[in-house]
């Protein structure tokens, strides 16, 4: 067996390991609104004891959370604008959320893509394609529309070229209006009893709307470059 071979199944089974714990110890329990809304009072106070070490603490099981694809980032996200407030909150989910992000693609990459790419080498060359000139509108795109699971999202940029760096610049910039929307809906926790409080219809069709603005922007650019220069070749009457 190979050294990466070996890496794979080390990251595998420590995956494997922490999921295993997470739901034997029954962690999502604490991953709940219920729970959030119960244990309000006890985590403020908390707080204001030991400021740095519980946002530590916090980012810390933020990123882990988010990098193995774990229920209940959305209801951290909802503590941590509970907790920290809209300013504070949103920082260290910003970053947070990105960072574990970047460590799911990294996985996933790792783990999938050589396997996924050489199986699928001639279905995979048109998006491979697309994904290298247009791979920052795209996620960029996704990322604001909250119907697609991030986590999926996640995945599935891992199994494409596109540059982590640019992976994650572009998910830090598409997740940041959701971000702010769940922390400042945290700020008014007692008030939700469900997920769908925050999400409504209306909310979701403007993320789409403005989710789909960068690619419709650059499409409107080349339709306008390519007429321009049609223009140019008849006042000249064509190229030398």
């Amino acid at each position: 067996m190979t050294r990466k071979n070996l890496q794979r199944t080390a990251i595998i089974i420590a995956i494997m390991i922490t999921v295993a714990i997470f739901h034997y110890l029954d962690l999502g329990q604490y991953l709940t609104i219920d729970y959030l809304k119960e244990s309000r009072d006890y985590f403020a106070r908390l707080y204001s004891e030991h400021r740095l070490a519980v946002i530590t603490a916090y980012a810390v099981i933020y990123i882990t959370v988010t990098a193995l694809s774990l229920p209940g980032a959305v209801v951290m996200t909802l503590a941590g604008g509970a907790l920290f407030g809209l300013a504070v909150g949103t920082l260290v989910i910003s970053f947070a959320s990105t960072i574990g992000a970047s460590l799911a693609c990294i996985v996933s990459r790792f783990l999938l893509r050589d396997w996924v790419q050489t199986k699928f080498k001639k279905q995979l060359t048109t998006i491979n394609k697309g994904i290298e000139k247009e791979g920052a509108f795209y996620l960029f795109t996704v990322r604001l529309i909250p119907v697609f699971p991030f986590f999926l999202i996640n995945m599935v940029m891992g199994l494409t070229g596109m540059r982590i760096f640019t992976f994650y610049w572009v998910s830090q910039v598409g997740m940041l209006p959701g971000t702010l929307v769940y922390v400042n809906a945290g700020r008014e926790l007692a008030r939700i009893n469900a997920l769908q409080d925050i999400l409504s219809p209306g909310l979701i069709v403007s993320f789409a709307i403005l989710g789909l603005f960068p690619i419709t922007a650059k499409k409107l650019m080349q339709l306008y470059r390519k007429k321009s220069g049609k223009k140019t070749e008849v006042a000249g009457y064509g190229n030398p």
